[in-house]
């Protein structure tokens, strides 16, 4: 613990002799037990001030907030949670925009949406319009950025919250992202070591394997997060990703142990993140009910090794009591020693001096509610978001110069779509009503899909293909179901573009000219915040221009797709 301790004056941390005085005598008066709750983060659903209550009852160094959709019951719970708290709670959650952000917020851009609007003012100012809305609502740790790359165009999991697959513009992103949010007093984490991307398979389903080489892996993710470290990232996020390069670099008869998940690894965490890559901040594990997880071991092997081997806070158990009952056990056992506890929580009460939060009042932890309402969606703040929803908006193709439509050669439309589709249950539910109510408001027709009256150039002008599925935890894969789109096996293998003019429209997943390559017009609008579909309306009949850079490779390494 002493050297622990003497490392907090060093970044990330910057403590003062009185911040770790603060931190040691924290620590020294906590019981073995109160030590082990001090390293756990349970998940907040929703507002329920009873259910607040008892996760504050545990005792816990963190609290994970996904909130419901009233502004006051959300104030209210987080309020409740800081206030009862003896010892100031991070207030955590996953500040990635998009279909993942949260509700009676200003619409913020999803990560590849703010990567293709390709304007490091413009990201810096959605960065700090984020970061201030999620100050005033008590926030003050961010499991963002993610530095994950889009090298396999299957991922479902990393697709929509990823920077993209260029390494310099997820250092330029992620650089500005902590900036401000640290700045505006939000810790940040770089996610999701030791670097997702290369298996298009989800942790969340399966323990996922990095395959590079580790000179490949130095190239592409140690670059990224040596990046991240000197930038002065907080905390990174220790994932259910094996990276068996960097095991048999050590131990080339590990077999199995290779492809142990990183938030079990301590080859992955201490002698590579902290030893090699230097980084001194604190380690926190991604959920730990992850299938990644729980398939490599039981949980009463993996929940002390989470800690033991490197993580500092230990995500989500499942129910909360036996998890923390879990790594008790492990410490009774010796599994989990005292030592790499005692080092665990010192990291998290130094990062909790770092933000501050011991000097703080309660109203400087969570702002009375009349300043949240002061502060989200103003005006100032929703000009920038509706800047970057506008400059956003990228152009893959048009082969046919389809575009700008008009009413004078594309007056009927026929609009194919699912709809959209939500990533997680407290999601604010929306239509794609907007792009089609202004377009009828500018004068066109149009009409949704029949799969028993399918469009022909005797009545159709323009068919309109509208996706709109971000990546989503479980997902396992995003791609076009045509049967599920068309209605039929039949209507399945039929094409329409030979015949009349069509447009494909992706509110997310980027990458569906793989599934339909001869399509003549594909645009890419990312999120399908109301914002953005304004904006692509605008676009299609030609009032504004489309600005958007791609950050991935739309044509899925197809030449066949770009014609």
């Amino acid at each position: 613990m002493p050297d622990t301790l003497a490392s907090l004056t060093h970044a990330p941390y910057h403590l003062s002799a009185e911040d770790i005085a603060w931190v040691k005598k924290t620590c020294d008066g906590l019981s073995a037990e109160n030590k082990i709750r001090q390293i756990y983060c349970p998940m907040s659903v929703y507002d329920d001030l009873e259910n607040t209550r008892r996760l504050v009852d545990l005792k816990p160094g963190a609290i994970f907030r996904l909130l419901g959709p009233d502004l006051e019951a959300a104030w209210k719970a987080t309020r409740l949670a800081a206030e009862s708290s003896e010892i100031p709670l991070l207030i955590a959650g996953d500040l990635e925009g998009g279909a993942h952000g949260l509700p009676f917020f200003s619409p913020v851009l999803n990560q590849i949406g703010v990567a293709a609007c390709n304007d490091a003012a413009l990201s810096a100012g959605i960065a700090d319009v984020l970061s201030r809305e999620c100050r005033a609502m008590g926030y003050n740790w961010s499991y963002t950025p993610v530095v994950d790359i889009n090298a396999k165009f299957r991922s479902a999991i990393v697709g929509t919250r990823a920077y993209g697959s260029n390494i310099d513009t997820i250092i330029r992103e992620a650089t500005t992202h902590i900036n401000v949010l640290q700045r505006n007093g939000i810790a940040t984490t770089a996610k999701h070591w030791p670097g997702e991307g290369y298996d298009d398979r989800d942790q969340h389903l399966v323990t996922t394997v990095n395959p590079l080489s580790y000179p490949e892996w130095e190239d592409s993710y140690g670059r990224v997060y040596r990046a991240m470290i000197n930038t002065g990232v907080m905390s990174v996020m220790s994932a259910h990703i094996a990276l068996p390069s960097w095991v048999l670099k050590k131990f080339p008869d590990a077999g199995n142990e290779a492809f142990r998940p990183g938030s079990v690894s301590r080859l992955l965490n201490q002698d590579l993140l902290r030893d090699t890559l230097g980084f001194n901040g604190l380690i926190v594990s991604d959920a730990t009910p992850m299938g990644g997880l729980s398939s490599w071991a039981a949980r009463e092997i993996t929940a002390p090794e989470v800690i033991q081997n490197g993580c500092d806070m230990y995500l989500f158990g499942h129910p909360n009591e036996r998890d923390i009952g879990l790594l008790m056990d492990g410490l009774r056992t010796g599994k989990l020693t005292e030592a790499r506890l005692e080092e665990a929580v010192t990291r998290v009460l130094g990062l909790k001096a770092a933000l501050g939060l011991h000097k703080k009042t309660l109203d400087e932890l969570v702002p009375p509610l009349e300043f949240a309402r002061q502060t989200l969606r103003t005006p100032a703040n929703l000009a920038v978001t509706e800047a970057g929803a506008k400059k956003s908006i990228t152009l893959i193709k048009d082969t046919r110069q389809i575009l700008p439509i008009s009413v004078q050669k594309n007056k009927r439309i026929v609009v194919v779509t699912e709809g959209v589709k939500k990533v997680m249950p407290i999601a604010e539910s929306r239509t794609l009503n907007i792009v089609i109510d202004q377009l009828r408001a500018r004068g066109f027709e149009s009409r949704l899909y029949d799969p028993d009256q399918m469009p022909t150039a005797a009545d159709t002008d323009l068919v309109l293909y509208l996706m709109a599925q971000e990546s989503e935890w479980t997902l396992s894969h995003i791609y076009i179901d045509w049967k599920k789109l068309h209605g039929g096996l039949i209507q399945a293998m039929t094409r329409f573009w030979n015949d009349v003019p069509t447009i494909m429209v992706s509110f997310g997943q980027m990458y569906y000219l793989y599934d339909a390559p001869r399509v003549p017009v594909y645009i890419n609008a990312y999120t399908a915040l109301p914002e953005v579909q304004e904006a692509l309306v605008r676009k299609l009949v030609g009032e504004e221009a489309f600005e958007g850079a791609s950050p991935v490779d739309a044509f899925c390494g197809q030449d066949a797709a770009r014609y």
